[in-house]
């Protein structure tokens, strides 16, 4: 990681990653200078990797002109092995142990440290540095704004030339560092030169400077007999400070890392900032309009949100939607993955082992990004994940379509998309199989902004329709193995909610067929027929992919409910729902009968084609009634003609009315799917029933699950998604055009967004935020209620965050439900 990336609190970089800017802490008492946040990997945490600091992205505006975020650091000294060790005593069950169960933050004794960005012009960054003590009794705080160039020159052989980080100018009312790669080495990988230039980091007087080198501490990493290529290593301002080590850092006062180290004594129930300026102009007083930058960046922010707050949100709501929209800008990484440059490795000296080219991702070596990417954290996932980046962008698209739309692209890009079509999943496993649901986030960003501007982007729509057909046509290929428009797909983002793993060949040639696979299918046909419908505007050539998508829908849905000459069907009459079906080689089939996400899925598959707004689209309506009228068999009850509000219709659908009707028991029932705080991916009837196969076992666990499955977590075995609840409301709200004698699937659409909602929002009540569980400290303490998680899942009966609790990404889309039901 820290060859060809680097991280850092609250850190900020150039478009190349050539020089990163990011503060460090230490409270005198810490084990570890505070460079980074603190975690556990997957083998240590009780429910997988898990990061053990607190920080909360407030504030963010698309442009980054003006950014705040909160770190939390405690006054006492970091329990690291207590978390490591307590963790893994608990083994599967029950919570995480958090840091805040330490008492580490009893009696406040913790530093509140607010860090805020404010751009005086596109390479003139001011940032502020806020710290509250707020404890009772006076606290000593160091504070250390780093710079370091991101090492570019020691895997080469020979090493390449360095840059340079020495003192800047100085002067009465500051000091500075002065950070140069006009003499370094440029980047690897890029097809030109590439120089960062000059840049200064200038800070208030009082600094001790601090010079190390970039380079690995090699006897700490590789053993007591592995010299280091520098005397000076990285982790110098840690033993310098903490350990005392003299020698540690760079006598000479220069090097490729370098900072600022401010000693700050602050008293109880006080604060002190420190601002500091990054920028590539030599300024005679630079600190000296800074705060007026931040006053007018901050009123600018103000201005920009309240254009994008809907009308009816509340103020709490507002305060959600926002610091939602924070953490995907906060979580903006430039991802770094030469994938064939991984395999073959970049120092021939030290070539990597030979099993590396046969292992996973090995059919990827095209895919090279040096991308500004959305991720799903920057922590526990700081990679791009392909359908977590298709929801993403769908929240992204309120505030920035145009980065939206680059991020929607970039998966279809030469460098990413594979040549089979397959879009890369994520960096674990480029080749799992996730939901096809790019077509779907590529169409709402075009509609969205449509929608805000008056103008859709066509060119954007046009080009990536032409890479998802090329996709399509690999899912066909790939995952209906029978041609029989029944999909076995693989991980599917629902990776563990059933009794097999769904990512392996199962044994003796059995295949397991996907309701939830098929229903993707399904919608993924809608939205391709959606794009090349509004496509064919301006090229009626368009309207014959309208129409080999539409029949294409036709035999999904007909497929999901007709198995031609099988005595079986993936719909269930008797229950009413769909399951998945395992088949075997000799015919002989088994059904999981698994009440879950996977059999609402189908669902979402629906569109209301108005025939009037076809009329412009001759060829299209007239391949749609033929088709209609002369395959009436096969059409069945996917498309059937209706009139709604005196208008002739065709009606497309997985879900017939009687099929809808059936599932709606189940979704609206309590005790079975519909939970206080949204729909759970697991029926409650498993709680009283598990369902058994084999040494399988599914049963409703409203948090963490204890049964191990792919992923290390049986995470979808009741637990509450964002994503699939925010594409079911979808979904519902529709089917009610269709069917509008259906009152109630309108209401239940909105119920459902309410309640997913409350999650966030204080109980008028109570004054509690159900994300936060029972923690009393986030519950009550006015300098802790407000700051808000937005983590991966959520427990399904008590709303309360479980999962990844920074994992801002597609629970993010939180902010698009306030959009949509508040307008």
């Amino acid at each position: 990681a820290y060859r060809w990336g680097e991280d850092g609190i609250a850190g900020l970089t150039d478009r190349y990653e050539t020089l990163v800017c990011a503060p460090a802490f230490w409270n005198g008492r810490d084990p570890i200078l505070k460079e980074r946040y603190f975690g556990l990997t997957s083998s240590q945490g009780n429910h997988g990797e898990d990061v053990k600091d607190y920080y909360f992205y407030l504030d963010a505006t698309p442009t980054h002109s003006y950014a705040r975020m909160l770190y939390k650091y405690a006054q006492g000294e970091y329990p690291y092995n207590w978390i490591v060790e307590e963790n893994r005593n608990r083994g599967s069950k029950g919570y995480e142990f958090e840091l805040i169960d330490t008492g580490l933050f009893d009696e406040n004794k913790y530093f509140d440290i607010f860090i805020e960005h404010a751009k005086a012009g596109p390479d003139d960054i001011v940032i502020k540095i806020e710290a509250h003590n707020r404890g009772a009794q006076d606290a000593d705080l160091w504070v250390l704004p780093h710079l370091w160039f991101r090492n570019t020159w020691g895997w080469t052989v020979p090493a390449g030339p360095e840059p340079k980080i020495e003192a800047g100018p100085s002067g009465k009312s500051f000091m500075s560092l002065l950070a140069d790669d006009s003499s370094g080495h440029s980047p690897k990988n890029l097809p030109f030169e590439w120089k960062l230039g000059q840049r200064y980091l200038y800070g208030p007087p009082g600094a001790e400077l601090l010079f190390t080198d970039n380079e690995t501490n090699a006897p700490r990493v590789f053993g007591p007999n592995v010299q280091s290529r520098k005397p000076h290593v990285k982790d110098a301002f840690h033993r310098y400070l903490v350990n005392g080590e003299k020698d540690a850092i760079n006598p000479a006062g220069h090097g490729t890392k370098a900072t600022l180290s401010y000693r700050l004594r602050i008293a109880a129930g006080s604060s002190q900032s420190i601002t500091l300026r990054l920028t590539n102009e030599k300024l005679a007083d630079p600190l000296g309009d800074a705060e007026k930058i931040v006053a007018t960046r901050k009123a600018e922010a103000d201005e920009f949100y309240k254009s994008v707050h809907p009308a009816k949100a509340t103020p709490d709501e507002c305060l959600i939607q926002r610091q939602a929209f924070a953490g995907l800008m906060w979580s903006k990484m430039i991802y770094l993955f030469d994938v064939a440059l991984w395999m073959d490795g970049d120092n021939p000296n030290a070539p990597p082992p030979e099993r590396r080219k046969h292992g996973r991702n090995r059919i990827w070596r095209h895919l090279n990004s040096m991308r500004i990417l959305s991720m799903p954290d920057k922590w526990e996932y700081p990679w791009f994940a392909a359908w977590d980046l298709a929801f993403h962008c769908v929240t992204i698209a309120l505030i920035d379509p145009a980065f939206a739309k680059d991020n929607l692209w970039f998966l279809l890009f030469e460098q990413f998309q594979h040549i089979s079509g397959q879009i890369p999943a994520y960096e674990w496993e480029f080749s799992d199989l996730n939901p096809p649901v790019h077509a779907w986030a590529c169409w709402k960003v075009y509609e969205t902004e449509k929608e805000r501007t008056g103008t859709g982007d066509r060119a954007f729509l046009e080009r990536c329709f032409h890479k998802l057909l090329i996709n399509f046509a690999w899912w066909v290929n790939k995952v209906d193995s029978q041609g029989n428009n029944v999909f076995e797909g693989g991980f599917l983002g629902l990776d563990n909610i059933t009794v097999v793993d769904r990512s392996e060949k199962l044994p003796d040639g059995a295949v397991l067929e996907q309701s939830d696979g098929t229903g993707w299918m399904g919608f993924f046909c809608i939205c391709m027929m959606k794009m090349a419908l509004e496509l064919s505007k301006e090229n009626p050539t368009y309207e014959g992919l309208a129409t080999k998508f539409f029949q294409h829908f036709i035999y999904i849905g007909n497929a999901m409910k007709n198995m031609g000459s099988r005595n079986y069907s993936l719909w269930d009459e008797e229950d009413g729902f769909f399951y998945d079906i395992l088949r075997y080689p000799s015919g002989h089939y088994h059904k999981f009968r698994v009440r879950s996400a996977v059999g609402l899925i189908p669902l979402y598959a629906v569109e209301v084609l108005v025939d009037e707004e076809q009329r412009a689209r001759p060829r299209f309506l007239q391949d749609m009634d033929w088709f209609v009228n002369n395959r009436q068999a096969l059409v069945g009850q996917a498309c059937y003609k209706s009139v709604l509000d005196g208008k002739p219709v065709h009606i497309l659908s997985i879900v017939d009315e009687h099929k809808l009707s059936r599932i709606l028991e189940r979704l609206k029932d309590p005790e079975e799917f519909y939970g206080d705080y949204g729909i759970r991916s697991l029926s409650k009837f498993h709680k009283k029933h598990p369902f058994t196969f084999g040494s399988g076992r599914v049963s409703y666990e409203p948090a963490e699950e204890e049964v191990k499955l792919k992923g290390g977590n049986s995470n979808w075995r009741g637990p509450l998604w964002f994503p699939t609840n925010y594409l079911l409301i979808e979904a519902l709200a529709k089917l009610e055009t269709a069917h509008p004698h259906m009152k109630e699937l309108q209401g239940v659409a909105r119920d459902i967004a309410e309640r997913m909602i409350a999650i966030f929002r204080r109980d008028a009540k109570t004054g509690k935020r159900p994300v936060f569980g029972g923690q009393e400290k986030f519950q009550n303490d006015p300098n802790w209620r407000d700051n808000i998680l937005f983590y991966e899942h959520f427990h399904g009966d008590e709303g309360c965050g479980i999962g990844a609790n920074h994992q801002t990404g597609w629970t993010a889309l939180v902010a698009s439900m306030i959009d949509d039901w508040r307008k």
